[in-house]
């Protein structure tokens, strides 16, 4: 989801663009607004699951009405954006989400299975980030590198300089550390949100995903910054040198 305000100093990428998600990791400065997504961004990835509590609670607990208002404001999202010719790969990607949620649930006839993916899919995220910070391959750490200006291949083609930071002891550790953050915020959702999902309150769980969402993300994305910077990670490399003639 871009944003249309321009980042400000330092808060962009490589290719001047601003730093969202992963990216804002290694920005020189940190835009909680760029990280994730920019306003624009930050409303379509809120609305829909906003939309599904209230209209849910409104109409006396009624599914059907809820899905529809929360798979109406995936499509007004994505349709406004390929009217203004504007990048969908993010509201595209958020809307997978809501999409199989919606079809879940209207399967079932059980609102809490609107959450079911979600639940799954910090499942699937909490192994990964868990496991590659204990055998010593930070998933973080590995992530940034395959984002770094000057990419991942190597002239002969191997993908060594996306994983020179291994040889900084220093680094590895702080990227570590980050890697165990999010695998305590995907362990932290599921260990709030699953006894919710288990116990059918739809509002209350639909209340804590949205606290857990886009405003626990931007807070470990700042955290994650914090303990990044200052380090070879948040500074580009320098340029390489031309062969001699």
């Amino acid at each position: 989801m871009s944003d249309p305000t321009p980042a400000g100093p330092g808060s962009s990428g490589p290719d001047g663009a601003p730093a969202r998600g992963m990216r804002a990791i290694e920005a020189e400065q940190f835009s909680f607004a760029d990280s994730v997504g920019g306003v624009r961004g930050v409303v379509e990835s809120v609305a829909p699951g906003l939309l599904f509590v209230v209209v849910f609670i409104a109409s006396g607990q009624q599914l059907r009405p809820a899905l529809v208002a929360a798979v109406a404001a995936v499509v007004v999202a994505v349709v406004a954006r390929l009217v203004q010719r504007t990048p969908v790969t993010q509201a595209l990607s958020g809307a997978v989400g809501i999409v199989i949620g919606a079809v879940v649930a209207a399967r079932t006839g059980q609102a809490e299975d609107f959450y079911l993916w979600g639940l799954l899919v910090n499942g699937a995220y909490l192994l990964p980030f868990a496991v590659s910070a204990l055998v010593g391959w930070p998933l973080v750490g590995v992530v940034l590198g395959l984002f770094r200006a000057d990419g991942p291949l190597q002239p002969d083609g191997s993908w060594a300089g996306a994983f020179a930071w291994r040889r900084d002891a220093e680094l590895r550790r702080r990227y570590t550390w980050v890697t165990w953050l999010w695998a305590g915020m995907f362990a932290l959702r599921l260990a709030v949100q699953l006894p919710l999902y288990l116990a059918g309150e739809v509002a209350w769980l639909g209340t804590a995903k949205l606290v857990m969402g886009v405003p626990l993300t931007a807070l470990l994305l700042w955290l994650s910054w914090i303990l990044v910077r200052g380090t070879t990670a948040a500074r580009p490399g320098p340029p390489p040198t031309p062969p001699a003639p």
